[in-house]
């Protein structure tokens, strides 16, 4: 049954509807006569709808007139109506078939590249190594060596653990592992100082293995020697060891800003504008005038890709620009309420730079000020561990 539709479907088929009071009779003669008829529906008693191929409708006429019953044609479906249909079309036909070959040419390059698992590393220089590797938007799939492309991104980047590359359709996908950059570990065997890691006051040194060649309440500098990887005997001599201790210093964070007693201040209005344009690799198409109709105004882009699915990339980009239009107006401060706002901004950056707040020893604010601004400097004092281990090369 199923190969006689493909055949009607080819060759071409209608749907009729029947109408009269013999439906039945109707239906057994076709069947006598071996006229395939499908999809067959009755909407009512004295109708029937179905199916038909074009060359035994032409055999219906003595049938319809043996049965007294009415005929007509609500369909017409297969091949030979399509292209009847569209014989008259033959630009759109073109350019049908141009699209799908052109689809078919682009599927043969990368139009998108997603890097996942960045969270420290910057996404802009693995794309920027990726390019000068050879893997960018419009290379062609058969040209790309991923193996050799990851080897050589990671030859240049220590602190990239990992690293994978998957293309699944015109879309790229670039997995990164992170490397959790440790200090390097000086095993117990291998000789080696401690060395200071910031500018600071020494508050307390002890060395269980060493020499300490610093003092308390000495001001050392990064990377000063704190305890040297040796030993000083009367009668051993000089005598290298791993240098082990723990050594405490007074470290200063500072910050400073000024900040105007007459300023400038945005009040966003709400009103809002959005302007398109069309990007085709580096050729942009602005749809429409550039330039905002407000005077003053922010402005926010976006960028989405073309797909015709998931993996499906096309070189095509609309470009949105959002321009949020806001209003300038002055303000004025007193000393005291830009001393503050100085303050807070300070104190919160600071803040953000040192892991244990318990270890805050002291808070140090200055402030001058002229006629215009005042300029406000906050200074932290904190008390941290400062030693690390460097080995010794001779």
């Amino acid at each position: 049954m199923y190969f006689k539709i493909l055949i009607a479907y080819l060759w071409g088929y209608v749907t009729i509807e029947v109408e009269g009071y013999y439906i039945e009779r109707f239906m057994n003669i076709c069947n006598g006569q071996k006229i395939f008829l499908w999809n067959l529906k009755r909407p009512k008693t004295t109708i029937m709808k179905a199916n038909i191929a074009i060359q035994d409708f032409r055999k219906l006429k003595p049938i319809v007139k043996k049965t007294k019953c009415k005929i007509k044609i609500s369909q017409k479906k297969g091949l030979p109506f399509f292209f009847h249909r569209y014989q008259k079309r033959k630009i759109f036909l073109i350019f049908s078939l141009l699209v799908i070959m052109g689809i078919i040419a682009l599927s043969n390059f990368i139009w998108n590249i997603e890097i996942t698992g960045t969270n420290k590393i910057d996404e802009q220089e693995i794309r920027q190594l990726l390019e000068e590797n050879g893997f960018e938007l419009g290379k062609c799939k058969a040209k790309i060596n991923t193996k050799e492309i990851i080897d050589q991104v990671r030859l240049q980047r220590a602190d990239i653990a990992w690293m994978g590359i998957e293309i699944s359709g015109t879309n790229a996908t670039v997995r990164i592992v992170e490397a959790d950059l440790k200090p390097e570990i000086i095993p117990e065997e291998e000789y080696c100082n401690i060395v200071a890691t910031k500018e600071g006051m020494i508050t307390k040194i002890s060395a269980q293995n060493g020499t300490p060649l610093v003092k308390e309440g000495e001001i050392i500098q990064n990377g000063t020697v704190l305890v040297g990887g040796w030993l000083e005997g009367k009668y051993t001599g000089t005598r290298y060891v791993h240098a082990t201790g723990e050594v405490q210093a007074k470290v200063w964070y500072t910050e400073k800003t000024k900040i105007p007693f007459n300023q400038e201040k945005k009040e966003v209005t709400g009103n809002e504008e959005k302007k398109y344009s069309v990007k085709i690799n580096n050729f942009e198409i602005n749809l429409g005038k550039r330039l905002s109709k407000f005077e003053n105004y922010d402005t926010i882009e976006s960028t989405k890709k073309l797909r015709l699915f998931s993996n499906f990339y096309l070189p095509i980009e609309i470009n949105e620009r959002l321009y949020q239009e806001y209003q300038k107006s002055q303000v004025s401060y007193s000393l005291e309420e830009a001393k503050k706002i100085g303050e807070e901004e300070l104190m919160k950056k600071l803040d953000e730079q040192i892991e244990k707040k318990d270890s805050i020893l002291d808070k140090k604010i200055i402030e001058n000020h002229t006629e215009e601004y005042v300029e406000v400097e906050v200074i932290y004092e904190v008390l941290e561990n400062i030693g690390t281990k460097e080995k010794i090369v001779f």
